[in-house]
């Protein structure tokens, strides 16, 4: 057994990383870092269905991007090692270990070979049902130890351990000591048909040699513990203090899961009137896969599918995954405070009665105690997540502004600083940093910069900004627009200062409020009353662009329009 001290966190590679396992990690990070023990990662790809060399390298790229560094484990980036070798940190790649415990526990009748089919333990659980009782799989007494070894030469077999009689006790350090009785446990498979071992067989030889001291998790994980405790004891390991945390529940106080994706994409397609159009526009396969989507309620799309079919609906998909946060913009430093906050209570701000929100990992770690966690589940308030997002983005500096927003475009949209160049976006990223709340903000078609990507041709207008702005007032906005636009075509220089000067001096020369010039024109070149400060705006267009939408907002507007 390893002689250090460690937390872990050991993800199952069978997708992106969750935010609950996020804040896992989190914790068991800073659990480490409060008892001077060690970080480690270990992957838990056992699944050989469902595990992926690509979900594993996704999983270690969410963690390294949000910063939860790790001091042993598989090496990525700056994180990894195995200095007191230990590894290697693949369950994949253990797997003489555990069949080396499996034939110990056979050996000493720890453990048997069990010979059911599928259909025979249906069967089994469905006569159980009909009794109204637990299906609880138990040995036989009527089993030959003898006759089961020699049955494992010639047929296919499972490897269940040997369940101890009676209740077993477990010390929880967050929710105290729990009771399982006889219906919570059963004979449970340690090793499958295909020769590798179950999750609970694998964690617990794993926590041992790997000196795993405190395994905090999930409440989910909760039920599983009576078998590993029971392995544990049987197998004459520590059993490493264990920390359940409140799982995480969305505001309506359903359990948020990647399910959610698939709920919202079906409950809109359902209420979509087209959608024989819209299975049109899909792949053939994609078409097939959806129809039969459609029809069992239990079945779920791949990511891919999902995300496809969303687009076609114009669905935005809801964030659960750490990547999908990632997308929509947000920096990993607010969505590591926001993920520290559910099921943690940090305490009171100093000298305040408001409870404290707002700090670095570095606080959280020196200032971690599992006293303070939760026992009931924690709600995602995805209001509070975009407030600190607002609030993180709107604190930085200029220069620290852009490099995040180009970091992020070079993942997400590219096309920004490819069509645009560093010297533009730069002038955009100053204009709009104040009016984000994420990064994506910056070029969604909803966000405070959506008017600069927009075909010059193409505005669509605001009809009430229509309304007041250009067809009120005497003399009216369109006519304000149209002698303005001269003095705009001949205008030499473009900053922001110049054409605010000039605007400022046709409104002086024509004794009229500044408002009645800068609206008709912020309006024209946006198609809303809403942008950055006139100059700003103009400035980010170019006087090209400028000067043709305000050509096509006069050639749209003017048509019908008297002026008295």
């Amino acid at each position: 057994m390893a002689k250090i001290s460690a937390t872990r966190f050991a993800p199952s590679p069978t997708g992106h990383l969750h935010v609950g396992g996020a804040r896992t990690a989190l914790f068991n990070r800073a659990l480490a870092r409060k008892l001077g023990d060690s970080f480690l990662v270990r992957i838990e790809d056992t699944d050989q269905a469902r595990s992926s060399e690509t979900a594993t390298l996704g999983i270690l790229e969410d963690l390294s991007w949000l910063g939860i560094n790790w001091d042993i484990g598989p090496v990525h980036g700056k994180s990894g090692g195995d200095p007191n070798n230990i590894g290697p940190f693949y369950q994949s790649q253990r797997l003489s270990i555990y069949k080396g415990i499996v034939e110990q526990l056979l050996e000493t009748d720890l453990a048997y070979p069990a010979f059911e089919t599928p259909d025979q333990l249906d069967k089994m659980r469905k006569d159980a049902r009909q009794k109204k009782v637990n299906f609880r799989y138990r040995r036989d007494k009527s089993f030959s130890r003898t006759n089961a070894i020699a049955r494992m030469q010639r047929e296919p077999h499972v490897i269940r351990f040997k369940m101890p009689d009676g209740p077993i006790k477990v010390t929880d350090q967050v929710l105290g000591e729990i009771v399982f009785g006889d219906e919570h446990v059963e004979d449970f498979i340690i090793l499958k048909r295909d020769g590798f071992p179950t999750y609970h067989l694998a964690v617990v030889v794993d926590d041992a040699f790997m000196g795993i001291r405190h395994v905090l998790r999930g409440q989910e994980h909760l039920n599983n513990t009576p078998r590993q405790v029971a392995l544990q004891k049987a197998l004459h390991y520590a059993t490493p203090l264990y920390y359940h945390v409140p799982l995480i529940f969305n505001q309506d106080g359903s359990k948020m899961s990647k399910r959610d994706k698939d709920k919202v994409v079906r409950s809109f397609y359902r209420e979509t009137i087209n959608r024989s159009e819209i299975l049109k526009d899909l792949p053939k396969l994609l078409q097939k896969e959806v129809t039969l989507w459609e029809k069992d309620k239990n079945r779920q799309l791949s990511p891919k599918s999902l995300s496809s079919l969303a687009d076609g609906l114009e669905v935005n998909l809801p964030e659960i995954d750490v990547e999908d946060f990632r997308k929509a913009g947000y920096l990993p430093e607010t969505v590591c405070n926001f993920l520290s906050l559910l099921g943690f209570s940090p305490g009171k701000q100093d000298n305040t009665d408001e409870n404290l929100e707002r700090f670095d990992q570095k606080y959280f770690c020196e200032n971690f105690e599992t006293a303070k966690l939760g026992h009931s589940n924690a709600k995602f308030d995805r209001k509070k997540l975009l407030a600190f997002s607002a609030e993180d983005i709107n604190n930085l500096t200029p220069d620290s502004f852009l490099k995040h927003w180009e970091e992020w475009a070079k993942r997400y949209e590219p096309w920004v600083f490819d069509s645009f160049g560093l010297a533009k976006c730069t002038l955009i990223a100053s204009a709009l940093q104040s009016r984000c709340k994420t990064l994506a903000d910056l070029t969604s078609q909803k966000g405070p910069g959506a008017f600069i990507y927009l075909d010059d041709r193409g505005v669509v207008f605001d009809d009430k900004a229509v309304a007041k702005f250009l067809m009120k007032g005497e003399p009216s906005g369109l006519k304000i627009l149209s002698e303005v636009r001269s003095v705009i075509a001949n205008m030499i220089t473009f900053n922001p200062e110049d054409v605010e000067l000039r605007v400022q001096e046709f409104a002086n020369e024509h004794q009229i409020g500044l408002g009645k010039v800068a609206q008709p024109l912020r309006v024209a070149v946006t198609g809303i009353a809403a942008s950055p400060p006139l100059g700003v705006t103009l400035n980010l267009l170019g006087k090209t662009s400028v000067l043709i939408r305000i050509d096509s907002c006069l050639s749209q507007h003017l048509k019908g329009f008297s002026q008295n």
